[in-house]
């Protein structure tokens, strides 16, 4: 039976856990699981790591990639989702996507025989999800006992992470305004795989309480794609969730600073965060091939 990668939930916490060591394991030798095969990168939104990370990934794994833009397939517009994975499926071994609306996600996969991925969605980033745990345990080891802060809004980005850390043992704590929070629908899957995990995840509102004693402060834009007409409103809403180097102040002294990228200082950072000592942002962007290398290799083992 094929296996999706729409969600961190669609790995159990053991497998979790297994993608985040193959993928240290992937930084130093290879295997080519895709020997032969071809994936589909199906983007409706444009980006830099994403698009280079896969498409160098896909190739050091032994297949082949092709790009489809916005433009290229219209998805939902110039034909239904279904019936371009009904066709897609039927040439490609595997679909990377990267999407507007996560039931698109839902729906190609459900009319697929081949893996999708998750690419992103406006409900998850599980691949960044992989990458972040990889950099977290790469910086501080074990996962046990770690609490990781997340300032800012309750994004695809948040919700991935809490369902991650929580699936390897690490607390998680969100500061943001009340009306900004991580979907109900997947925070109560974090809770549930905290609590067999033995971990928490934590909502508060005021950023100091998330940083205090943290080991990793993690935020993300305020504004992502898609939210543009919202930018005033947000940017008066979180006006008091800058990551800066007073909030730093709160967490440990080998506290982590982690961003996914790409970053706005003078908005959710201060500016010269990404260069701060502290900062492990190029070790995130560059475990995004590798992450999602291990994913490849789970589904196409």
């Amino acid at each position: 039976m094929k296996k999706d990668f729409l969600s961190v939930s669609d790995f159990t916490s053991s497998e979790v856990a297994d993608v985040v060591r193959q993928a240290e394991s992937l930084r130093r030798s290879m295997v080519r699981p895709l020997e032969g095969k071809i994936v589909a990168l199906l983007f409706e939104k444009p980006s830099l790591r994403t698009r280079v990370s896969f498409e160098i990934g896909i190739r050091q794994l032994g297949g082949d990639c092709m790009y489809l833009s916005k433009e290229d397939v219209n998805l939902g517009v110039r034909e239904p989702v279904e019936d371009v994975a009904r066709v897609l499926d039927r040439w490609v071994d595997g679909i990377v996507a990267r999407v507007n609306e996560h039931e698109s996600l839902v729906t190609m996969a459900s009319h697929m025989n081949v893996p999708v991925i998750n690419a992103l969605s406006d409900l998850e980033h599980p691949c960044q999800a992989m990458a972040d745990l990889q950099t977290i345990a790469q910086h501080k080891g074990a996962f046990a006992g770690l609490r990781v802060a997340y300032i800012g809004d309750g994004n695809n980005v948040a919700a991935s992470l809490a369902v991650g850390c929580a699936s390897v043992g690490a607390d998680f704590v969100i500061a943001n305004p009340p009306a900004y929070g991580i979907p109900d629908s997947v925070w109560g899957t974090a809770m549930q795989r905290a609590e067999a995990s033995g971990s928490s995840v934590t909502r508060v509102e005021m950023p100091e309480d998330a940083a205090q004693g943290a080991d990793v402060v993690y935020t993300d834009t305020w504004v992502s794609m898609g939210q543009e007409t919202e930018r005033v409103e947000r940017v008066k809403a979180f006006a008091n969730y800058q990551v800066s180097p007073a909030l730093m102040e709160y967490a440990k002294p080998d506290c982590i600073f982690m961003h996914d990228m790409p970053a706005y200082a003078g908005a959710e950072i201060s500016e010269g965060m990404i260069d701060d000592p502290r900062s492990v942002v190029f070790d995130q962007a560059e475990n995004r091939l590798h992450a999602q290398n291990a994913v490849m290799v789970a589904l196409f083992k």
